[in-house]
């Protein structure tokens, strides 16, 4: 495993590679990636190929035995594509990542996701919004992804983490280092509560045309992306842009016709974005769709031989046999399933699909659950 880590690390860090190129290396290799270093050491072409195949044939190995040790430290991880967990809803996307840092909890990818973005200049009301939605559409089960950055971003992640809810924070830097430097006690929050992901190799600093590729990365792992509060040059656009080319749900908050930071949700709600005007709205759009990525996600590990429904790995479980104690055979809500069993919304919905998956709990409109009779 160290040589397979070694050998990743060597790709994502060789001059002028980037993610597609590691993608393309191990595609070639069938898959394995000591092979895919090894042709790459030959066969390098292309502008800067020189300088490619002298670090591919000699890293510096100050470099990767900081990014070993990095690695080493709890919570760290490098997730590569041909690991059983890697997010299955990024291999669909354009120019999907070959690996991801991730400081936190990396399983939180698998969940359904839901984006909020929005101006980094945002109102007053505009943050009041951004936790608001966060906040409820966290509350119903979902995670909460963003890019860390001021104003809607931020206030998203924090409104989270108040609620005691995981969010995800994709970054366009290294996982070293944290942009803006106001964002240092919030990035500390996510890493423990969270995660915080980044496909840049540690030390990459801020750089503009970073942002747009991590972009396709918070579009790419939500089902949906919702906006609020954007003008017409705003990234958080790009990010509606990319989610729509994948084929994700885009929610737009509209605004006052005489607020600059509402054109942006105008125009794509012009667009063909879904206007929304409560959480409600996205969670009763986007619960199918979470269910089809749970369903899909079994049947990728079942075939990795690592699922948890085919493994029954949650039967014997007290806290499974409680929350199908709680819920009887009527139809409940999330709200009174969080009183009775006292566990979070997140660890329940991830605890109800489990148990949809295994056709023992059936879900309802109005994120309602009710228990099934058991075959037999």
């Amino acid at each position: 495993m160290g040589d397979n880590i070694d050998a990743w690390l060597t790709l994502l860090r060789a001059p002028g590679f980037g993610q597609a190129t590691v993608r393309e290396r191990l595609a070639a290799a069938d898959g394995d990636i000591q092979a895919a270093l090894a042709q790459a050491k030959q066969q390098a072409t292309g502008r800067g190929a020189a300088r490619a195949r002298a670090w591919l044939r000699q890293p510096d190995a100050s470099l990767l035995a900081s990014d070993r040790a990095w690695l080493a430290q709890p919570g760290h991880r490098l997730l590569c594509c041909d690991d059983a967990d890697f997010p299955p809803q990024l291999e669909t996307i354009d120019k999907p990542p070959a690996a991801l840092f991730v400081a936190g909890r990396a399983d939180l990818l698998l969940y359904p996701q839901v984006a909020i973005v929005g101006s980094r200049n945002a109102t007053s009301a505009g943050l009041a919004t951004a936790r608001r939605f966060a906040q409820a559409l966290g509350g119903a089960g979902f995670v909460i992804t963003s890019g860390m950055a001021d104003g809607v971003d931020g206030a998203a992640h924090a409104a989270a983490l108040a609620a005691d809810l995981p969010t995800v924070a994709v970054v366009g830097t290294g996982l070293d280092v944290v942009y803006p430097r106001k964002h240092r006690e919030l990035a500390r929050q996510i890493a423990a509560q969270g995660a915080i992901v980044s496909e840049f190799p540690l030390g990459t600093s801020a750089r503009a045309e970073h942002f747009p590729q991590r972009n396709r990365i918070i579009s790419g792992l939500s089902l949906g992306t919702l906006v609020i509060e954007a003008d017409l040059c705003s990234g958080s656009l790009i990010t509606a842009r990319l989610a729509a080319e994948q084929a994700r749900e885009v929610f737009a908050v509209p605004g006052s016709i005489h607020n600059p930071l509402a054109r942006g949700c105008h125009k794509l709600i012009r667009d063909g974005a879904r206007l929304v005007e409560t959480p409600t709205e996205v969670t009763q759009i986007l619960t199918p769709a979470a269910r089809a990525l749970g369903l899909e996600l079994n049947e990728r590990l079942e075939r990795a031989g690592s699922s948890p429904v085919a493994a029954g790995g949650w039967r014997g479980d007290p806290a499974y046999g409680a929350l199908l104690q709680a819920l009887g055979y009527d139809p409940t809500d999330m709200d009174d399933l969080v009183g009775r069993t006292g566990q979070s919304a997140s660890a329940l919905s991830s605890m109800l699909l489990m148990l949809e998956l295994e056709g023992l709990v059936e879900s309802l409109a109005g994120n309602r659950f009710q228990r099934l009779p058991e075959a037999g």
